[in-house]
């Protein structure tokens, strides 16, 4: 079926683009953690969760395409294709695979220009914020905390959104690193980079700033000591979407015009 009439998202930023191109009316089906846009919650019914789904459920919805992202929903893909079903697993991890993504999808639906526009769009909110923070010369240091059990530091898209807004990565080597596992950070690596702002999004769970603040060494952290712990929730930062590029590249610069302000 071109395009397909019947889709379900695996991941939130799929749901939310789709809302954004108008194509809404394809989805059948998302995962439990999409909230974006709200009325997503009582429209569309839930049959997963990130790395776990109701592949029975799925497969009643009789859909023409499912949309995944990572490898993290190999096993989910796996499972899908075996049961004879269309599956496209995006694996963006940086802003420039956030448009592509944007881009493919509008592809995949029919809606070339739409997801052009809306691609476009977002492309030049960034071009403008990137031009606003180049006015200030005193960029914070940002330490992004997406895990703090293991300590595990920001992947590239968030790096990238640091800088956009007038601050700088202190582990952007780290942010390269496509898992996880692989951006896991120790204590005295963060209290080296003695940054100025720390940035906590415990992907799904709420940031304890208290509990940062009490490990060991880190009352010698600028951050620490200046009381500059700040949440940014995962909704909106942490998923490799539109929300990333509109509300959470704000909420960095909101922190970072607070900082500055100080």
């Amino acid at each position: 079926m071109f395009p397909p009439r019947r889709i379900v998202c695996l991941t939130e930023e799929t749901v939310e683009t789709l809302y954004l191109l108008g194509e809404d009316h394809r989805i059948v089906g998302v995962s439990g953690y999409a909230v974006r846009p709200p009325q997503v919650r009582k429209e569309k019914p839930r049959v997963s969760a990130f790395i776990s789904a109701d592949v029975p459920k799925i497969l009643a919805l009789e859909p023409d395409l499912v949309l995944t992202f990572s490898d993290l929903q190999a096993d989910i893909v796996a499972a899908l294709i075996r049961a004879g079903i269309a599956v496209h697993a995006f694996n963006q991890r940086d802003i420039a695979g956030i448009f592509a993504m944007i881009r493919t999808l509008g592809a995949l639906v029919d809606t070339r220009d739409k997801a052009d526009a809306l691609a476009t769009a977002l492309e030049a909110k960034l071009d403008d914020t990137r031009a606003a923070s180049a006015l200030h010369e005193h960029k914070p240091r940002i330490y992004f905390e997406e895990w703090d059990e293991p300590m595990i530091s920001g992947i590239r898209w968030v790096s990238e959104l640091i800088a956009i807004a007038g601050g700088i990565d202190v582990f952007p080597e780290l942010s390269m690193k496509k898992s996880a596992t692989e951006r896991i950070i120790s204590a005295e690596a963060v209290i080296a980079a003695a940054p100025d702002i720390i940035i906590g999004s415990w992907c799904g769970k709420k940031f304890v700033p208290s509990k940062v603040a009490a490990r060991p060494g880190f009352d010698t952290i600028p951050a620490v000591k200046n009381n500059w712990l700040r949440e940014i929730k995962s909704t909106l930062i942490l998923q490799p979407g539109p929300a990333a590029l509109t509300d959470g590249l704000d909420a960095i610069v909101a922190i970072i015009e607070e900082w500055r302000a100080f």
